[in-house]
Formats: C-alpha cells, sequence, structure tokens
C-alpha cells in the first residue's frame, strides 16, 4: 500500500489533487483509515494514477477523465482511444477559434498603437551614475531576463530614466526583478530603452573600478563609457511591457529571513516535479515554503492542509536569493497562494524580484 505522500510522488499528482479526485470518485483510495482519515492506495491504482496525471496535463475535462479511467481499469481500449480522439478534436478546435480572436486583437492593437514597433526617442540622455551602483542593479535583474525567441521584447533589461532615477527591469514572465538607481543627466525628460543581453553582459564587464560611468541614450542606440572604455550598440526595436502596472500588488504578509539557512533548506529539503503547462518547457523542482504564526519560513513536503502554502519553482527562488545579495531578506506572501511572491530587501524597497507561484495541484 501507498500513503498519500508516496502516490503523489510517484504518480506526478499532488497530494491536493489526489484528494480532489477521491472526493470526485475519480480515483478512490483501497483504504482510509477510519481514525485518522488518512489514505491509502493498492499498488495497482499507481498506472491508473499516472493516467490520470498525463490526462490532466492534456486538459481533459473531468466527467471524460472518469470514463476513461473506467474504460483503462476495464481494459476497454476502444472506449479510451475514443474519448482521447474527441478531446484532440475539441482542442483543435478551441485552438482554431482562438487563433482567430487573436488575429482580430492584434489588428484592434495595430490600429490603437503607433505604427513604429518601439515608442519614438527625441534628443539625447545623458547620465552619470555610480558604476559600483550600477553593477549592483545589472546583477539584481539580470537573472530575470527572457529567452523565448517568440518574446523578443523579454530578450533584454528595459533602462527607465526619470528625473534623477534609474530603473532596471527584466521579466521572463514567470519571474521579474526591479533594481532602482540613482544618477545625475542632463535633463532630457523620461526615456526608456530596451538593452539586449549581449549589450548588457558587455556593459556588467566594464564596472570594475569606483568610478562614475557615463550613459548615453541617442535615438535607438546606447552607449556605456567608463574611462577610456566603452560600449555600444543598439536598443531592440520592442516595446517592453509596462512594468508598473505589474508590480501594483496587495500588501501581503511579510517575513524576514536568514538567506544562508533558507538557502540551505531549499537545497537539501524536499521538492516536488512539476511540469509547465505549456509545450516546450521543461520540468521543475518545486519549494513549498509554510510560514508558521512566530514567522518562521520552513520548506516542508505536501502537506497543506489549509491551503496557505505556496509552491516556488526552486531554481527560480535560489536565483533570487542570490540576486538580492543579502543575508537577510524579506519574503511577502500574497494573500493567496496564487499571487506572485516578492523577495525584497530590507534596506532597499526599491530593489526587489516577484517569483509566480505554482499550483499545488497540478
Amino acid at each position: 500500500m501507498r500513503s498519500i505522500g508516496e502516490m503523489a510522488r510517484d504518480s506526478g499528482l499532488g497530494v491536493s489533487a489526489l484528494r480532489f479526485y477521491d472526493r470526485a470518485g475519480v480515483l478512490v483510495p483501497a483504504w482510509v483509515d477510519p481514525v485518522s482519515g488518512y489514505r491509502w492506495y493498492a499498488p495497482e491504482q499507481l498506472e491508473e494514477a499516472r493516467v490520470l496525471a498525463r490526462l490532466r496535463r492534456a486538459g481533459m475535462p473531468l466527467a471524460d477523465i472518469r470514463l476513461a479511467l473506467a474504460g483503462w481499469s476495464g481494459a476497454d481500449a476502444g472506449l479510451v482511444r475514443r474519448l482521447l480522439w474527441a478531446h484532440v478534436r475539441r482542442l483543435e478546435r478551441g485552438l482554431a477559434e482562438a487563433r482567430s480572436e487573436f488575429s482580430t486583437l492584434r489588428a484592434l492593437l495595430d490600429h490603437r498603437e503607433n505604427p513604429m514597433t518601439a515608442s519614438p526617442r527625441t534628443g539625447t540622455v545623458r547620465l552619470s551614475l555610480s558604476a559600483p551602483r550600477l553593477a549592483g542593479a545589472l546583477d539584481a535583474v539580470r537573472f530575470a531576463v527572457g529567452e523565448d525567441p517568440e518574446l523578443p521584447m523579454l530578450g533584454g533589461v528595459l533602462f527607465d530614466v526619470e528625473g534623477d532615477g534609474l530603473r532596471l527591469v527584466a521579466t521572463d514572465r514567470y519571474r521579474m526583478a526591479v533594481a532602482r538607481s540613482t544618477c545625475a543627466g542632463d535633463g532630457g525628460g523620461r526615456a526608456q530603452v530596451v538593452v539586449p543581453t549581449p549589450l548588457v553582459d558587455a556593459m556588467r564587464a566594464l564596472l570594475l573600478d569606483d568610478e562614475p560611468v557615463r550613459f548615453t541614450v541617442e535615438a535607438d542606440r546606447v552607449t556605456l563609457e567608463a574611462g577610456e572604455r566603452q560600449v555600444s550598440g543598439q536598443c531592440l526595436t520592442h516595446d517592453f511591457p509596462d512594468y508598473r502596472r505589474l508590480v501594483r500588488l496587495p500588501a501581503g504578509r511579510r517575513v524576514v529571513v536568514d538567506v544562508p539557512a533558507l538557502r540551505e533548506a531549499l537545497e537539501i529539503g524536499p521538492v516536488r516535479v512539476a511540469g509547465w503547462s505549456e509545450p516546450g518547457r521543461s520540468a521543475r523542482d518545486v519549494s513549498v515554503l509554510a510560514t508558521a504564526d512566530d514567522g518562521t519560513v520552513t520548506v516542508c513536503g505536501d502537506g497543506d492542509e489549509d491551503g496557505s502554502n505556496v509552491g516556488v519553482d526552486r531554481g527560480f527562488l535560489l536565483d533570487a536569493l542570490a540576486a538580492a545579495d543579502r543575508d537577510r531578506l524579506v519574503l511577502e506572501f500574497g494573500a493567496a497562494p496564487t499571487a506572485p511572491l516578492a523577495v525584497r530587501r530590507t534596506d532597499d524597497e526599491g530593489t526587489f524580484s516577484l517569483l509566480m507561484p505554482v499550483r499545488l495541484d497540478d
């Protein structure tokens, strides 16, 4: 017999998902302890659970999943095949309808927006920046740069200049990093440019001294000068998403954590393996974070009786902790497990990361 935790680990279904499918009568445990209510599964139920996990990932409706599992356990291959093909046809029709709607939306967007894909830039903006501060800001956001060729506007770092402030922003949709720095300039209003990743890395390589550096935006070209050395290149000709709307989150529960201890707990603690919800992305290790009333954050297993635990990609969280470069950080948990997890510095509220949570019933 397998415990519910062992069944979750071996089948790819979360504990909360197994409980749901028990209540729905789809995958009922072989035995339930009458005293503790703990669920136990027979060895032959593992195959059914794995089939169920695949059908869930394929998006099959619950009613069809119930029939498909009945056919699977009853060796009715014909029924299962008919259900699978019916679901594939539904998906194909839905995809065709979605493409049609997206095509209409793109036409509406083209009508509303300027024909240019990038915001027009007039004049020149020149800034003087502290090399160490700029280096720290780049280090704080570089890990979150997108690599999806279908989203070229995310393949770099946004430099958002306004007055004497500079914000650097990077996102790959699943995480976002924002860093703030001060600067001195000659005016010229607000400027927003997306610097491609190779140019960002070349800029970072120049920031080795403590002397001020000069950053220039001229039309769609940026230049960084450090002493006698400089790098220059074209900006990306795509508009970056309005990050200011994305970071306006309701205040959540803030917990100060010891970073070395949390990193060790993440590295040696239990993980769940979850698949991405879109093609082309590999499975990831998910750490489940729980907060106690005294503010302690622990990396726990699958148990989540009240639904308050938060699942995050372990690699993403380790990256965010390293990029923040502090021994103590603030983790800000949203009001719901589906809200982003914020990783903030205790001494700089303007530099932070947001990590999208992972559904624990996946």
